[in-house]
């Protein structure tokens, strides 16, 4: 007798993806037939063995500087140290190397072309292994004693040394055909405007790690709206299944509420039983989207954005000792520049004030007083109406367009910076008056205060400075708030140097 369809509670019929015919010994195959897993394999014996060999040779080389140069009349020696006696250590310091390295996925195919996961991997690891075998040493008593000095340069050396091979295997994987054999093909159930942001961003990526193959329409009423030309349309609801398996498909994305719950449990059941990854994207995130965590509140998920990198006590503290030396070595490397262009400024017009003082927007949303070389005429707002500075402004001084062109106006702000007013690198602060208009008009503008503002920041040196698109650059702005960390902040400014594009 044939066995009738099962229904949900709901009445939703589940048979056309729960009791599909199982499939046969040749497709069963975990899908291996859509993946190219002997490049894959290939690829990870690669990384491993030139990660291992790095490692191995790194330590060798620490314990030559170390004991075979003049290095070794520094610190206390209790005897002479001999290769055979430090193999021991070189071997235990190279497992737990190797050890660490594939515990932040180092040799994961999904990882190979995302080189910031990498190389924060690569640093992590380093920095952990240093601390662990220094602890490992002294409670194990081993014999002979491991040296400091030889932990710090095996941990520099293997750190250097990794860095650089994953960079060149990246800049080689990157290339197809191995990057078509390492992306991630997504299959999209129902289409927003949510996956429209991710298709751009998937694209805009430097190593482009995801590539969307299609488009399942839900059910009978189709897209929410409809995907772009380049994202082909694969069918209907009703043969999800055999969509999934024709189509090779890694990830399935599908939209929150685009499916009843019941049919969005059976899809997940159905890309678990075909060795798919089952995403759901959320329809009422559309903001700091990385941050979004799931958290236990008495036994019941739920869903929520949790603490931004800089909510961290840890990173906060760092941050701020980075601004005060900064802000230090800043007001005493520039201080004769500011000498001269004040001296400039108190020329051109005489008897108005040198350093212009405007209230600005904070962290929080607490206003201060920023501060800066006056680069316009005393008139410049006498009608009251605040706005940004444009090309070749009538309304600035003569040494003014100079000041501007090289930031020199904004050299006092390092005081700011000083007082705790301001970061070296955050979003830049805007004035009040404007404020009040941007927060009704671009969603989520706010978020940008959950930190100090910058001198510089990440949208200023990708060019949207001055009179420029404020809605690109809240977007960067928020990228810099998701994504912030220590290296992140040295490459803005380092950029900013680069570009003389920091501030505005």
């Amino acid at each position: 007798m044939k066995t009738p369809p099962r229904t949900a509670p709901g009445g939703y019929v589940l048979s056309h993806i729960r009791d599909e015919a199982a499939p046969d010994a040749e497709s069963y195959s975990l899908r291996h037939r859509h993946r190219p897993w002997v490049v894959h394999q290939k690829l990870v014996a690669l990384s491993f063995l030139g990660d291992t060999a790095l490692v191995i040779l790194a330590l060798m080389l620490a314990y030559l500087v170390r004991f075979e140069t003049s290095m070794q009349n520094f610190g206390v020696m209790d005897a002479v140290i001999d290769f055979r006696s430090y193999f021991g250590h070189v071997l235990l310091g190279s497992l737990l190397f190797v050890f660490l390295l594939a515990n932040f996925r180092m040799h994961d195919p999904r990882n190979f072309l995302a080189i910031r996961r990498t190389i924060r991997g690569i640093v992590k690891a380093s920095l952990i292994w240093l601390t662990a075998f220094l602890t490992l040493a002294l409670v194990l008593k081993i014999e002979p004693a491991i040296s400091r000095i030889y932990c710090v340069l095996a941990c520099g050396l293997a750190m250097t040394a990794l860095l650089s091979w994953r960079w060149l295997f990246y800049c080689v994987v990157r290339r197809e055909p191995f990057a078509a054999a390492l992306r991630q093909k997504a299959l999209f159930v129902g289409w927003n405007e949510e996956c429209e942001r991710a298709v751009r961003r998937f694209k805009d990526g430097r190593s482009h790690q995801i590539s969307v193959i299609g488009a399942v329409r839900p059910g009978d009423d189709g897209f929410e709206t409809e995907p772009p030309a380049e994202v082909p349309q694969l069918g209907g609801y009703n043969g999800f299944r055999q969509t999934l398996r024709s189509s090779g498909a890694d990830i399935v994305m599908v939209v929150d509420g685009c499916v009843p719950r019941d049919e969005m449990l059976a899809l997940a059941e159905t890309c678990g039983r075909e060795f798919v990854d089952f995403k759901l994207i959320p329809n009422c995130f559309q903001i700091l989207v990385s941050n979004l965590q799931l958290e236990s509140l008495h036994g019941m998920p739920v869903l929520g954005i949790g603490k931004m990198p800089l909510h961290h006590a840890f990173n906060n503290a760092l941050k701020r000792f980075v601004d005060i030396v900064g802000a230090i070595f800043g007001l005493i490397l520039f201080a004769p520049v500011m000498a001269v262009f004040g001296i400039l400024v108190w020329l051109e017009s005489p008897g108005a004030s040198v350093i212009y003082r405007q209230r600005r927007i904070g962290l929080n949303g607490r206003p201060f007083e920023i501060l800066k070389i006056r680069s316009m005429k005393p008139d410049a707002e006498f009608d009251g109406s605040p706005g940004w500075t444009v090309k070749d402004d009538p309304r600035r001084l003569k040494v003014g367009a100079f000041m501007r062109q090289w930031n020199v106006d904004e050299l006092p702000q390092f005081w700011n910076v000083l007082m705790g007013d301001m970061s070296l690198v955050g979003p830049r602060p805007e004035r009040p008056e404007l404020i009040e208009d941007f927060k009704e008009e671009i969603p989520h503008y706010n978020v940008r205060h959950n930190i100090k503002p910058g001198v510089t920041g990440w949208a200023q040196v990708n060019g949207l400075r001055g009179d420029t698109c404020l809605r690109e650059r809240v977007k960067f702005d928020l990228d810099y708030i998701e994504n912030w960390n220590f290296l992140f902040d040295f490459q803005i400014m380092l950029m900013t140097l680069y570009k003389r594009g920091g501030a505005c």
